[in-house]
């Protein structure tokens, strides 16, 4: 049914294939887009992190997203986020 592998040498590991903590650990400093649970979004220089996902984020621009369509935008110095609100992380910033 399967084709078995010839030779008994393990396949080599992918460097492609990440745990979340090490992409995370791999953004250190450089510019993350959060996207949390409600209608908010930060984008700001990763820190640090734990392995709760709660974050120490600055530089932040936070947006907020009302429901009749109009986004508030704040900006602020450093956060501690708690990982519990976050939906989504995009590392790079968000795009224009």
């Amino acid at each position: 049914m399967f084709a078995a592998k010839k030779g008994n040498a393990p396949a080599a590991p992918n460097p492609s294939h990440l745990l979340p903590s090490e992409l995370m650990d791999r953004c250190i400093g450089s510019k993350l887009w959060v996207i949390l649970k409600s209608e908010r979004e930060l984008v700001g220089t990763l820190k640090g992190f734990d392995l709760y996902v709660n974050m120490v984020l600055e530089d932040v621009t936070e947006y907020e997203f009302t429901p009749d369509g109009n986004c508030n935008m704040t900006t602020l110095d450093t956060i501690l986020l708690n990982g519990n609100n976050v939906a989504m992380l995009v590392p790079g910033g968000k795009p224009e």
